[in-house]
């Protein structure tokens, strides 16, 4: 198992590296600088919106029909040919519900049209996450790996078409960008149904209301987890938006998406362990065999780079912004180390949350997801009229640390985990020597020259004190 985990991790990454960051940072930020603050706010704080209800499209589905056709592949046929339908009926309550609330919110007609497209997005990629979660639980986690980086892929290609040349002879505008991901989306959607079909055989498309009743009972505790955690996630551009005055609220929105950009940008490497591990953890406990040393080997490789990526954000958050963006960053630039920080806790919840799922932990999980909302929502009420953005980055922050650490705690206590103090001590040893090597990258030269230097010695560091044993490395790719 640890050599699967290890071999499809490095070829995740190694896609993701070379696709997602274009996406990011050559074509997401390059759409902000172009159309500007306010209406790149106004359009962060539509998507985050279309997600806070997204839950709907799936309830729970993904995440249960990962684990449970990983247990039991024989099951694949007949769960796709009934849950296909049920995503379909799921769309239309998602859709109802989230231009009802958009109504009472107050969104005007152009708003609206925007939350059209992000809304049938949000279905694009929640059909395409069902479909995906059967090839992973499959363990076709190469075909998984390829399909997980070809929406941005398309996307790429599409945009870069729009913003640097005149194919199309149009003036590009947020819209533009929108319709080119539901384009892009549309044809991953297509592709990754048409692999699984191989794989289930031909399948009859059932409208079977007992089965959709007995699944969502089964599926509503994951829907209940990923509803909470959205909105502890997700729902900070959106409070800012709309508890700030016209038009502050979206610049204060753009503002943050900014610095959220790199979060965003980070924590796509814990949804690819997340989505490895939660199929292998299921096996593992399914088969009865003890997951310590997956867990340890799992947080390790993420944990470690969380801490330097963290830590290297709040040393150069001000050089880091300035050369991503064309507006004036330099007042609001600490808010990428505050948001950054918070990366700690979101890698922690990526390798012990997902662990718990895998282990059905779903009543610890929601407890701790909704004691989180409210956190979030209530620092986010305080902060924002006082602080604005940086109110909603402390916001994050707390509530990310607070709910990784819940999760860690819940593991350890659940699965009695045995707590290795000499790796805790080497952490903190770690911890302790990167802020050292940061404080002295500062005084050399120019400051690329002074991040790369503290990220590479922070590696190093790691490998020599063994976080990063690669021997063990690679025995397990090797012989494993």
């Amino acid at each position: 198992m640890k050599r699967k985990f290890v071999t499809n991790l490095i070829l995740l990454l190694f896609l993701n590296l070379l696709i997602k960051p274009f996406w990011i940072f050559g074509i997401d930020r390059t759409v902000q600088n172009m159309v500007g603050d306010e209406t790149y706010g106004l359009y962060f704080a539509l998507f985050n919106f279309s997600m806070l209800l997204n839950i709907l499209l799936d309830v729970g589905i993904t995440n249960f029909n990962n684990r449970n056709i990983a247990q039991h592949n024989f099951l694949l046929p007949k769960h796709l040919s009934h849950i296909i339908s049920l995503k379909f009926l799921l769309a239309i309550v998602y859709a109802v519900f989230t231009f009802g609330v958009a109504a009472i919110i107050g969104y005007n007609k152009v708003q609206f049209h925007l939350l059209f497209f992000l809304v049938f997005n949000q279905f694009l990629i929640s059909f395409t996450l069902y479909l995906r979660s059967n090839i992973s639980a499959l363990h076709l986690f190469r075909t998984d790996s390829l399909i997980s980086v070809l929406d941005r892929s398309l996307m790429i290609i599409i945009c870069s078409l729009l913003l640097f040349t005149n194919v199309f002879n149009i003036e590009f505008t947020i819209n533009w960008f929108v319709y080119a991901q539901t384009i892009a989306y549309a044809i991953t959607a297509l592709i990754t149904m048409t692999i699984v079909l191989q794989k289930s055989g031909r399948i009859q498309i059932q409208f079977n209301p007992a089965f959709f009743m007995v699944f969502l009972r089964k599926s509503y505790p994951y829907a209940l987890l990923i509803l909470l955690m959205s909105f502890y996630n997700r729902i900070d551009s959106v409070m800012l938006e709309r508890l700030l005055p016209h038009p502050l609220g979206k610049e204060q929105a753009g503002i943050y998406a900014q610095a959220f950009r790199l979060l965003d940008a980070v924590s796509m490497f814990g949804v690819l362990f997340a989505g490895l591990l939660l199929p292998i953890f299921s096996k593992m406990l399914k088969q009865k065999e003890h997951v310590g040393q997956m867990v340890k080997l799992s947080f390790t490789l993420l944990i470690v780079p969380a801490i330097i990526l963290s830590i290297s954000s709040i040393y150069y958050s001000g050089e880091i912004m300035d050369a991503l963006y064309t507006s004036d960053t330099g007042e609001y630039a600490d808010i990428l180390g505050i948001l950054m920080t918070g990366f700690i806790g979101i890698a922690t919840t990526y390798i012990f949350g997902t662990l718990l799922t895998a282990n059905g932990s779903l009543k610890q999980l929601n407890i701790m997801a909704f004691t989180g909302m409210v956190i979030n929502l209530i620092l986010n009420i305080v902060l924002i009229p006082r602080y604005q953005a940086f109110g909603s980055a402390y916001a994050s922050l707390v509530t990310q640390l607070f709910t990784g650490g819940v999760q860690l705690i819940l593991a350890v206590k659940i699965f009695r985990l045995q707590i290795n103090f000499r790796f805790i001590f080497q952490l903190l040893i770690f911890v302790g020597v990167v802020l050292a090597i940061g404080t002295f990258s500062k005084n050399i030269g120019h400051w690329f020259t002074g991040y790369l230097t503290m990220i590479l010695a922070s590696v190093v560091f790691a490998v020599l004190i063994k976080l990063f044993n690669l021997r063990d490395l690679y025995k397990i790719i090797r012989y494993e």
